[in-house]
């Protein structure tokens, strides 16, 4: 499967005479839809249609990043305003309750995107909260209960895969442990690999959704020179072998502050250090140009678990 290991992102609610290029000739991976892509229903069909007309690819994989609450970009069609931490507070007085409750929820969103055509959801967010944990994840995180973070979680991904919609956890390792907002800058973790193993690790473990996407973190006792998106060490030995993810690894966004060098270096040492694929967000036609020239074909890995996906959207 011949295809640039990165998801590209575009300006507005239709492709430019240059985005529908990208798309026909350069090939991106992906592409990821946000705010500034969707105004109606009919007009985000169209978009996700064209798209797929454009690439020739009717499974051609059109991702979102809709986790509801403050993360919502369908807000101008329907309201999806509830965070993940109201079901892991329900679970706590009444877990029956809050599954059950939940499961409507994720019935819901997961029709709605059904009905668009977007085949991956960047959901659901794994992290544990702790008492420092940044408000840029806040009430995105289910509790600061590592268990119920893992079992909502797992009924978020089945739910979704019954659907044949996948999924994306995030971040892996985890960014519960960070006071800082990685958009504005790089969080330095200074906790042990036991106490992190311990708590942020955990949800992680042994999970089965199709796609993982990287916390741009510098976990110090683990890898105290990179950032775990370009750490080698991070990616080979806690998220492959010790949390035994087995997927599609996506890198967070490669034009957050967290990371320190170019855009191309970031994808670059992203890829290098084990991410499948790179993110980018910005919609930048000349950045994402200079990207798509730089960045290489997916691996023979990556092009098997690509095929999967698409076997499993059949």
């Amino acid at each position: 499967m011949k295809k640039k290991a990165i998801i590209i992102s575009i300006n507005s609610y239709k492709l430019s005479h240059n985005e529908r290029k990208i798309l026909s000739e350069n090939k991106p991976w992906g592409l990821i839809l946000f705010k500034r892509n969707i105004k109606s229903l009919k007009q985000l069909k169209n978009l996700v249609q064209s798209i797929r007309k454009i690439t020739k690819d009717k499974y051609f994989p059109i991702m979102i990043d809709e986790e509801g609450g403050a993360v919502t970009r369908i807000g101008r069609i329907t309201k999806h305003n509830l965070y993940q931490k109201l079901f892991g507070d329900i679970y706590k007085i009444n877990a029956k309750v809050s599954t059950t409750l939940y499961k409507k929820y994720l019935i819901d969103i997961i029709s709605f995107l059904k009905n668009t055509g977007i085949n991956i959801n960047t959901v659901p967010v794994l992290d544990v909260l702790r008492k420092n944990t940044n408000k840029i994840i806040g009430n995105r995180s289910f509790s600061e209960d590592k268990t119920i973070v893992k079992n909502l979680g797992q009924i978020c991904i089945k739910y979704y895969q019954l659907n044949k919609i996948a999924t994306v956890i995030k971040h892996i390792p985890g960014h519960g442990c960070s006071s800082s907002d990685s958009h504005k800058k790089l969080p330095k973790v200074n906790l042990s690999i036991q106490n992190l193993n311990n708590i942020d690790f955990f949800p992680f473990k042994n999970n089965r959704s199709k796609f993982a996407m990287t916390a741009h973190i510098l976990y110090r006792k683990l890898d105290k020179e990179n950032v775990a998106t370009f750490s080698k060490k991070i990616i080979k030995k806690i998220i492959r072998k010790k949390l035994g993810f087995k997927g599609i690894l996506i890198s967070d966004d490669i034009s957050m502050k967290a990371l320190k060098y170019d855009l191309t270096t970031n994808a670059k040492k992203a890829l290098s250090a084990g991410c499948n694929i790179v993110l980018y967000c910005g919609g930048k036609y000349e950045e994402t140009c200079k990207l798509m020239k730089e960045v290489p074909y997916v691996d023979k890995f990556t092009s098997k678990k690509t095929s999967e996906f698409y076997k499993f959207l059949r």
